[in-house]
């Protein structure tokens, strides 16, 4: 991950630290409290110009909850959009666009192990500030 993958991972996992999860974590956790969020940067490609460094790429928030039904892990993922479009400061970095690319709910496990996770995926374009 380059050093624009890790400035916005860090701030969106700074963003979402204050929302009452059991945790945010910046890849798999080996043992979590459910609900949980794992934030991840994904591909990236060049979006500078002739005179800036820039980069776009891929902002994914994983939150996994327990239940038989996905109705709190869909509310805390809502929430979890909110606080994400609220806006989020880049150190180093100028967030040009930040837009939603998909949001997909699925079931993970069976019995006294079932569960939910809601993948949020974003596309991030940054330029580099001087």
């Amino acid at each position: 991950m380059s050093g624009a993958g890790a400035a916005l991972s860090a701030t969106a996992i700074e963003a979402l630290a204050a929302l009452d999860l059991g945790g945010v974590y910046p890849g798999p956790p080996l043992q979590a409290a459910y609900p949980y969020a794992v934030v991840e940067c994904g591909p990236e490609s060049d979006w500078g110009h002739k005179s800036a460094a820039g980069r776009e790429l891929r902002l994914a928030v994983i939150l996994r909850d327990s239940g038989e039904r996905p109705d709190r892990a869909q509310a805390f993922a809502d929430v979890v959009e909110s606080a994400i479009a609220a806006g989020l400061d880049v150190e180093g970095w100028r967030l040009v666009t930040l837009a939603l690319v998909r949001r997909r709910t699925v079931a993970e496990g069976r019995g006294d192990r079932a569960g939910w996770a809601v993948a949020i995926d974003y596309r991030a374009r940054m330029l580099a500030e001087d």
